[in-house]
C-alpha cells in the first residue's frame, strides 16, 4: 500500500468527457483525494482520466498502472497521472492496482471492470475467511447489482463481501466510513 492510503476506482476506458459518467468519476476522484487519500486507476482515458483529473484538481497523489504491451494502441498515462506503474501482463496489473489499494471504487464499465471487480470480490471473500485485511469494495449501478445477485445465487459469492450502491455519492459515503481508509 501507498502514503497517503489509496483508493483504486475501476470504470469504463469509453466514458466520455461531458457525460454523466464522466462527472460522477471526476467527483469521486475530488472526494478521494478531499479525504486525504490517493487514486490509483489504470492509468488510461475514460472513467480513468475522469478521476485522475478530479484528484489531481483537488491535489491528491494519483497513481495510473498501465500496461503498454497489452494497449499499444494507447499513448500512455493520462495527463493527470503523477506517478505511472508499468504492468506486463492484466493479471499484474489487477495485482498492483489492488495491492496498493485500501478500498475500490466500481464504476460503470464492460468486461476489465468486471475482472477488476470479481478479483477485489475474490480478496474480500479470502480475506473474512482468513481472517486478513479486507478491501471494502463498493460497486455502482443495476448492471453490477444484477450481477453480484447472479454470482450469490449461482456460484455461492457472498453477499457480505461486496457493497452495492445505486449512485456514485452513496458509495462514496459508505466507502470513506470504512475503518480501513481511515
Amino acid at each position: 500500500m501507498i502514503e497517503p492510503k489509496a483508493v483504486a476506482v475501476f470504470g469504463s476506458s469509453q466514458t466520455r468527457r461531458g457525460s454523466g459518467e464522466w462527472a460522477e468519476a471526476e467527483d469521486a476522484g475530488r472526494r478521494i483525494a478531499g479525504a486525504g487519500l490517493g487514486v490509483v486507476t489504470g492509468g488510461y482515458g475514460g472513467t480513468m482520466e475522469a478521476a485522475s483529473l478530479g484528484a489531481a484538481r483537488a491535489g491528491g497523489q494519483v497513481i495510473g498502472v498501465t500496461a503498454p504491451s497489452l494497449f499499444a494502441q494507447r499513448s500512455g498515462a493520462n495527463p493527470h497521472v503523477t506517478r505511472e506503474i508499468k504492468a506486463v501482463t492484466l493479471t499484474e496489473r489487477i495485482e498492483i492496482l489492488t495491492n496498493l489499494a485500501a478500498g475500490a471504487l466500481v464504476l460503470p464499465g464492460s468486461i476489465g471492470t468486471a475482472a477488476e471487480l470479481m478479483i477485489a470480490w475474490n480478496i474480500n471473500h479470502i480475506m473474512r475467511r482468513s481472517g486478513g485485511q479486507r478491501l471494502p469494495t463498493v460497486a455502482v449501478g443495476s448492471v453490477w447489482r444484477e450481477l453480484c445477485d447472479l454470482l450469490v445465487i449461482a456460484a455461492g459469492a457472498t453477499g457480505e463481501d461486496i457493497h452495492l450502491a445505486h449512485d456514485g455519492d452513496e458509495a462514496l459515503t459508505w466507502l470513506l466510513s470504512q475503518p480501513e481508509l481511515n
